[in-house]
């Protein structure tokens, strides 16, 4: 099981990365949970300064844009 994760206030980037990624796992047909984290002081524990991102079970991957699923894919592959 993936532990996915964005990291981001909520803006519309945000929301897009966390789409794009749902739809990466379902494509693969890997099993996930999807966790968005809004608290700042979380995500400064990752070491982000710019959001969105995306964390791929405990590990920093996308940093400061929303890849489309295609490009998520290979990352979770």
């Amino acid at each position: 099981m993936k532990k996915l994760q964005v990291l981001g206030a909520g803006c519309p980037k945000c929301k897009k990365l966390a789409e794009n990624a749902e739809a990466a796992a379902k494509a693969l047909g890997i099993e996930y949970t999807i966790e968005k984290v809004t608290d700042i002081a979380e995500i400064m524990k990752f070491g982000v300064m710019t959001t969105p991102a995306l964390v791929v079970d405990g590990v920093v991957k996308v940093v400061g844009k929303a890849p489309e699923p295609e490009a998520i894919k290979a990352l979770l592959g």
